[in-house]
């Protein structure tokens, strides 16, 4: 449940975080007289060959984290069921309050205490050795951790509610359980998504209004003329936590709000900010946090059919040694969110593909609403802090969930050659 949930909260809250650092080039390649992938080379170029080994080990190293998560993810799971801790979790809650409604929540914030715990290592490894080792995190391990038990502490209060509305929806339906469950679950990952810039994203960064008028006039110039109602720009102080630069349009039903990170404002060219904005401002013109919900709740009705199919004959086979009875025994939770998990990990080259697909079209809306192909490049270049710039085709389709930097500075490039050519027509 860990891992499938917060994976699918990630990508609702993302709403594309753009990241980049500023580089610059002192000669701006012309696509329409060198060719477009001429000029995409020229880019690729300014790249220091250490930087490149860097990046592409870092993001080539990302595949097997993600691996290794699922792996010990499934571990910690199945070690909950065969050692009978979850069943032994269950009772224990059920000993704390005779409210069936209530037993659920108990289970709930016992279960993530203690699969917090047994993934720690490997949480420890990949959110703060890892990116120490990569130069992307500036916290020590005190900020780190503290920021981590902020983390927990709301993820006791989600979970809670969730599995206390889940469950009692579990007893109530029967053999229809998995559409109700892929209900609620929708709904309350929607909730999340609305609640999340306004409300949560504070919780571990501070915000305040853009004070630069040179950089925030511009942004609310260019939100006003794609239909944007927006009167502020919100500037983040992310370089507490990392390296990387950030900016986005995020939230949904009225919660929308554009952000700017510190690193951004500190690092980039005025062109590849306003290039950046351009592709956020494009998600939100495109609709793009609802159509994302749209799709997800299509993989997540599916995700709740395959596990009431794979579930019942699971916990019948193994209910002796699990002592897990129906749906509705919150002890099964492992087994649900194993299922889930599972699922969710097969599904991982479709769930990038579409958001790949989301990505490249705030892309290009983004370069016709800025009218920066150099700047855009400029910040496409700059992903390569994280972001391998090159990959094989086979490579970007199954792991990339953003366009490669390569990609990206070809249409940049394409952009402008097209604008070039019509500018003397």
């Amino acid at each position: 449940m860990k891992l499938s949930l917060i994976a699918i909260v990630g990508w609702l809250l993302f709403l594309s975080c753009v990241e980049i650092h500023a580089q610059g080039i002192d000669a701006k390649p012309d696509p329409a007289t060198i060719g477009i992938d001429a000029a995409t080379d020229v880019y690729l170029a300014t790249i220091p060959p250490e930087a490149k080994a860097r990046s592409d080990a870092y993001f080539e190293g990302g595949y097997w984290v993600t691996l290794w998560q699922f792996i010990w993810s499934s571990a910690v799971l199945l070690l909950l069921l065969h050692s009978g801790l979850s069943a032994r979790l269950r009772d224990v809650a059920a000993r704390i309050s005779r409210a069936r409604w209530l037993q659920p929540a108990i289970y709930g914030i016992l279960f993530l205490l203690l699969t917090t715990v047994l993934q720690f290592p490997l949480d420890l490894y990949t959110g703060f050795v890892r990116e120490h080792k990569y130069a992307l995190a500036t916290q020590t391990f005190g900020g780190w951790f503290g920021d981590q038990l902020k983390a927990l502490a709301l993820g006791l209060l989600f979970i809670a509610i969730l599995l206390t509305v889940l469950y009692a929806v579990l007893r109530r339906t029967g053999r229809a359980w998995w559409i109700w469950g892929a209900g609620v679950t929708i709904v309350f990952l929607a909730i999340i998504s609305m609640i999340g810039p306004v409300f949560i994203a504070p919780v571990f960064n501070t915000y305040r209004p853009l004070q630069d008028a040179s950089l925030r006039d511009p942004i609310l110039g260019l939100a006003h003329a794609n239909g944007i109602a927006a009167n502020e720009v919100w500037e983040v102080d992310a370089s507490r936590q990392t390296t990387r630069i950030s900016a986005n349009v995020s939230g949904m039903f009225g919660t929308q709000r554009i952000t700017l990170n510190d690193n951004l404002l500190t690092r980039a060219s005025p062109a590849a900010i306003e290039a950046v904005m351009g592709h956020e401002m494009g998600h939100y013109v495109l609709n793009h946090g609802y159509e994302m919900l749209a799709y997800f709740a299509v993989i997540i009705a599916v995700g709740f059919a395959v596990t009431g199919r794979a579930y019942p004959p699971l916990a019948e086979r193994y209910r002796s040694r699990w002592r897990v009875d129906g749906i509705a025994d919150p002890a099964g939770l492992p087994l649900i969110a194993l299922i889930l998990g599972a699922y969710l990990f097969l599904m991982a080259p479709l769930l990038n593909t579409i958001i790949r697909t989301n990505e490249f079209e705030a892309d290009m809306f983004g370069l016709n609403a800025a009218r920066q192909p150099d700047g855009f490049a400029e910040a496409s270049i700059l992903l390569g802090d994280y972001r391998k710039m090159s990959p094989t085709p086979l490579e970007e389709i199954i792991f990339f969930d953003h366009p490669s930097g390569r990609t990206r500075i070809h249409a940049a490039m394409q952009w402008k050659a097209a604008s070039t050519q019509n500018r003397y027509k």
